[in-house]
């Protein structure tokens, strides 16, 4: 892998006008995709970092755009982490023949980087969520440091050895309590597709005869102190957790719920 092989493009204001997002490109239109241009423009004041990986695929096609990283300081971060003087990354993605080529790893060097002066960095991973997967983390000397159910867990790599360990953000009872009945969503702008995820919901919950609210995370603060540590798209019904993605009208049906 050379450097005239692929680029990483650091999207900033002058920038992001012209490469754009990376997820929902193809739709752009979307209210999904605006929410989250808008949300990455207003998140840069708090020193979020978004790199867009471009692979050059030949002649005829050139330089595209095949994965991204994305990350914030932890004060911003929209995750429920308690990790002071970190870096978090929220998203990490490759995509298409360009996985397993090294371009993960070289994404994550780049967050290394901007992160010299702090503690560390650390990620939230999961196999249920479009969280990254923890695979990437353990191969460049991350560690498991936390985690919770359902498949939650905490990797990070300090650069100090007498940096504090992050941990997960605890979920009280009686949080959980305020949306005992009907089903509650969770969005927030932060990922491009809770939007057509919840419309997805809110379609099923209409056909099962369920009441359905949405509850929009409006700041980072909202999203660490949220009803899970994810943070960004959330289903609940009758006060429990029903899933981080959309929500089949099976599931809805398998709790009885009063009419």
């Amino acid at each position: 892998m050379g450097e005239s092989d692929y680029r990483i493009v650091d999207l900033d204001e002058t920038n992001i006008d012209e490469y754009g997002a990376f997820c929902l490109q193809s739709k752009k239109k979307s209210k999904g995709y605006r929410d989250k241009f808008e949300w990455i423009k207003e998140r840069f004041k708090d020193g979020l970092r978004l790199k867009l990986l471009l692979v050059n695929e030949g002649t005829k096609r050139g330089f595209r755009a095949r994965g991204f990283i994305e990350y914030i300081p932890s004060k911003y971060a929209w995750r429920g982490i308690k990790a002071d003087r970190y870096m978090v990354i929220h998203c990490i993605w490759v995509v298409g023949k360009s996985k397993g080529q090294g371009y993960g790893t070289k994404l994550l060097e780049d967050c290394l980087n901007d992160a010299k002066g702090m503690n560390g960095v650390v990620v939230m991973t999961s196999e249920k969520t479009w969280l990254p997967k923890k695979d990437l983390f353990i191969k460049n000397g991350f560690e498991k440091v936390d985690s919770m159910p359902p498949s939650f867990e905490l990797y990070a790599k300090r650069l100090s050895d007498k940096a504090p360990l992050p941990k997960l953000n605890p979920i009280p009872k009686n949080r959980l309590q305020k949306y005992s009945e009907g089903v509650t969503v969770f969005k927030s702008n932060q990922c491009p597709y809770a939007d057509g995820y919840t419309n997805v919901v809110m379609e099923i919950s209409k056909q099962a005869g369920i009441p359905c609210q949405i509850e929009h995370v409006e700041n980072c603060k909202e999203a660490q102190n949220g009803v899970d540590p994810y943070g960004t798209f959330c289903v609940m019904l009758n006060g429990k957790v029903l899933g981080y993605r959309h929500v089949k009208k099976a599931l809805l049906d398998s709790i009885s719920t009063p009419r």
